[in-house]
């Protein structure tokens, strides 16, 4: 049997419930909901969290089309999917819960606190079942209101952590390094011993309907092909032909104005120091500042909104600083 908060499925079953934390002031309570897969053999449990930024529901839809294709009576081992953590800032569309200003961001907090503030609490709570219960964490994320992500994976430069990163499969061929993780769930997994991984996809400017559809079938497939590759279910795992890694720099805007990204641009593709990557004008037209390239490298991230004031983030850019070997 295996149990996650109110979800308890038996060997080749699956099971829906709610990982409780508190209630809220209308009565209404505060829970995390669960899906629990367990095979019919014993095996590693890949737990798969979603929505940690309630503005980045691609991995909701990951979650739902993951379920759908698994089996569990044909499965070693178990998954755990989370398809909403936060869902006070889930149901505002909002990167964290609006009514917990003090603790706004819940993916800056881990492990969290068990008599702290209110999303500390859903934090404290959410790592002691993660702790105890996963072996692999998959942390999914996106671009969110703001900007939109290429197919990016943040791991630390441990050998696990790699493996866990490129049995992503195929489409995710950009592995950037997380040295220390902290405040996340992949870094309460760390603490543990276990390897936890920070994936990037999707954003404002991909939900139109195909677009979406997209970025949720690209994550569901990467976990499946994690599933393959540590034998949770069958089927030969696929890889990407390469891993460029790096560090990550984060461009932000030099000026208050009108962001005008390079058209030409593309994602994961070369560019040299000193490439112009974006332009801000003034409500005139007026050049005001641009932002380039830092160092040669690519761009995995880029600001969707156009209007920007001084400070604002504009873009993801990584540094290369050579390939992976499979591990």
């Amino acid at each position: 049997m295996l149990t996650v908060g109110t979800a308890s499925a038996a060997p080749g079953e699956r099971a829906r419930g709610v990982i409780p934390v508190t209630n809220l002031p209308g009565g209404r309570p505060l829970e995390i909901p669960v899906i629990v897969i367990n095979g019919s053999q014993p095996g590693p449990c890949v737990w798969v969290d979603a929505v940690i930024h309630g503005d980045e529901p691609e991995g909701t839809l990951a979650c739902h089309l993951v379920n759908a294709e698994l089996d569990p009576a044909a499965m070693r081992g178990s998954v755990v999917l989370v398809p909403v953590l936060n869902v006070p800032a889930y149901e505002a569309a909002q990167r964290g819960n609006p009514l917990d200003t003090f603790s706004y961001d819940l993916n800056r907090i881990y492990p969290g606190k068990a008599d702290g503030y209110l999303t500390e609490r859903l934090a404290f709570t959410h790592s002691q079942w993660l702790r105890d219960v996963a072996t692999y964490e998959i942390s999914i994320h996106s671009g969110g209101a703001h900007s939109y992500l290429s197919e990016t994976i943040f791991a630390t430069t441990d050998e696990k952590a790699i493996e866990l990163a490129q049995a992503m499969g195929k489409d995710w061929g950009l592995i950037l390094k997380s040295f220390l993780p902290k405040g996340s769930p992949p870094a309460v997994m760390y603490e543990a011993g276990k390897q936890g991984i920070t994936v990037e996809l999707g954003g404002r400017s991909a939900t139109s309907p195909a677009d979406f559809a997209r970025c949720g079938r690209v994550l569901a497939d990467g976990i499946l092909n994690v599933l393959r590759h540590y034998e949770v279910i069958d089927g030969a795992p696929t890889y990407a032909p390469r891993w460029l890694t790096g560090v990550q720099h984060a461009l932000l805007a030099p000026a208050s104005g009108l962001f005008l990204a390079e058209p030409s641009l593309q994602f994961q593709q070369p560019m040299h120091k000193g490439d112009r990557i974006a332009r801000i004008v003034d409500v005139y037209g007026d050049l005001l500042a641009e932002i380039c390239a830092p160092v040669d490298g690519l761009i995995f991230g880029l600001r969707a909104l156009p209007n920007v004031q001084t400070g604002d983030w504009c873009c993801f850019y990584a540094e290369i600083q050579g390939e992976l070997a499979q591990v």
